[in-house]
């Protein structure tokens, strides 16, 4: 051991500099971190933008170890250093700020993934889950790369055969792949969302689950339809869960002996009932043609509610007050009649199967036939 090292004066001199702005500048450095913090905290009270409260969680959550090395770092600047070490310090500095700001930024997605699901109703959770992977593997990936090529590390030949195995990997699951986008996709745009009520094709029910392959619907019928993302936003998709009115068309029809006075009636008996029935608002009801066996009126109301139920409900209580009204107007609802017109000639005769056809009575003045051999 060179004793003459250990004993000299100048090395523990540099030693304490360099511990003593180590401490000064660590302590500096957290107080400043934590006014910042408390400061954005109580910005966050007063704001609607969820940001500035992210901002303050991230920096909340800055790494200790990593202030003490930027704090070594500041320390190191103050004594004088061989060339090779300023060297490694100027990697130093980066290496640690690098680190940080992939700690902030993995911090910050996972906050933003908390925020969607803070009431427990994330709209799409396989989607966001997703996305919060995919952004974290991209934020450490290009920090990693970011800290070898300060390094003096050749990352051309590494970035390159990453994007060659990406193509190989696209090509061999690219089915997959559709779906998972297809799932992003639903997502991001939101068509739909879990508890929607969508009807394609011959599908109706509710969205039960929005998976990263796959999407599950159930049927009004009860059975579970499964359904592949990409294949589902191929086709044209009716979501009645965002509806906020509805607007019922519905016909009926009345006798052709009906005077043309109680006609005017019924319209305006259709326009009085519908006022009367709650959330129903009326817009039109017209004698609209001459039809098969009645006078066609149709009505038209819009309904200031979505719910199916609801609609079902006002509609059998437009009926039914319908109903009474005509009757009551001595009106009568046509039904299907057929009338044959005979013009010259006589009926002709009807004969029932099965039944005898009845004979005519005997003549009793006439004589008995005689019975023949």
């Amino acid at each position: 051991m060179n004793w003459d090292v250990m004993l000299n004066e100048g090395l523990w001199i540099n030693i304490a500099i360099i511990a003593g702005v180590t401490i000064a500048s660590y302590l500096v450095l957290q107080t400043v971190v934590r006014i910042v913090t408390n400061r954005l905290r109580k910005l966050a009270k007063g704001s609607r933008s969820g940001f500035v409260g992210i901002a303050a969680e991230m920096l909340s959550r800055t790494s200790h170890i990593l202030l003490i090395a930027l704090s070594l770092l500041v320390a190191l600047k103050v004594v004088q250093l061989p060339e090779r070490w300023e060297s490694a310090m100027s990697h130093g500095w980066f290496i640690a700020l690098a680190f940080q700001i992939a700690l902030w930024l993995d911090t910050g997605v996972r906050l933003w993934m908390d925020s969607l699901t803070h009431d427990g109703k994330t709209r799409n959770p396989v989607t966001t889950t997703i996305i919060g992977i995919m952004v974290r593997i991209v934020v450490w990936t290009m920090m990693l790369l970011s800290v070898l090529a300060n390094l003096g590390v050749d990352i051309t030949a590494m970035v390159a055969s990453l994007g060659v195995g990406g193509i190989a990997i696209a090509l061999a699951v690219q089915t997959l792949l559709s779906d998972v986008f297809a799932s992003l996709s639903i997502g991001v745009d939101k068509p739909f969302e879990i508890g929607d009520f969508v009807v394609f094709g011959e599908v109706a029910g509710n969205i039960e689950h929005i998976g990263l392959k796959t999407t599950r619907i159930r049927a009004l019928s009860g059975e579970q339809i499964v359904c592949a993302n990409a294949d589902l936003l191929k086709q044209t998709l009716h979501n009645y869960k965002r509806m906020n009115t509805r607007r019922i068309v519905f016909k009926f029809g009345i006798t052709y002996n009906t005077p043309s006075e109680k006609v005017r009636e019924v319209a305006a008996l259709v326009r009085q009932i519908i006022d009367g029935v709650e959330n129903a608002k009326f817009d039109r009801a017209h004698f609209l043609a001459f039809d098969d066996s009645q006078l066609t009126f149709e009505v038209v109301y819009i309904m200031q509610v979505s719910d199916y139920n609801k609609y079902m409900d006002a509609q059998q209580e437009i009926n039914l007050q319908l109903l009474d009204g005509i009757r009551g107007m001595g009106v009568q609802f046509a039904f299907p009649t057929r009338s044959v017109e005979f013009i010259g000639g006589s009926f002709p005769e009807l004969t029932v199967a099965g039944v005898p056809k009845e004979k005519p009575a005997a003549n009793q003045d006439s004589p008995a036939a005689l019975p023949t051999a």
